[in-house]
């Protein structure tokens, strides 16, 4: 038995949610998303209170249904908070400017690196070392973030790099004599 998707997922006021045949789709404040589910989970909606049942008790059901309670769980979170990841950067002279659409990284290349911002994702930067990423789209707030820091990665000898807010970064010695 999934103890995850036992669980019902409440929907917060200012919320609704509609089901026609697998889709779910979660209205809110900050917009709407909807995901499809697989045959093997029955998605239902009662007043403010969305449950998933499995179909059957075969392990891909037993499967589905504790991740399709997830999926449903982040579609309420998208439409109501939104998610978020914090980037800082290290190093001398790399900074970021969020420009519109684009995000001009500095990091020491020989040219200044354009990143064109999908749509969905907004990106800031409160100072030139930090970057906000936010959108209502967990995936794709986490694959936005994970491109920004795959420019130039934290290297482990002197630290220097886009990392994720409290991410902790393994240092190594230099040469020893």
């Amino acid at each position: 038995m999934s103890r995850i998707g036992k669980k019902p997922v409440e929907l917060p006021s200012g919320v609704s949610a509609s089901v026609s045949g697998q889709t779910i789709e979660v209205k809110g404040p900050k917009g709407a998303r909807s995901f499809t589910a697989t045959d093997d989970v029955t998605i239902t909606v009662d007043g403010n209170v969305v449950s998933v049942t499995p179909r059957g008790m075969s392990k891909r059901a037993r499967q589905q249904w504790g991740m399709s309670r997830t999926m449903v769980a982040n579609l309420v979170a998208g439409v109501t908070e939104g998610f978020k990841k914090e980037l800082e950067i290290t190093g001398v002279g790399y900074r970021a400017n969020a420009q519109g659409n684009t995000l001009k990284l500095n990091l020491g290349y020989s040219h200044d690196v354009d990143f064109a911002v999908p749509a969905g994702v907004t990106v800031s930067t409160p100072k030139q070392t930090e970057i906000v990423v936010e959108g209502i789209d967990q995936q794709q707030v986490g694959e936005v973030a994970a491109k920004i820091r795959e420019w130039r990665s934290p290297e482990p000898y002197k630290g220097k790099g886009i990392r994720y807010k409290g991410e902790f970064i393994f240092r190594k010695d230099g040469k020893k004599k």
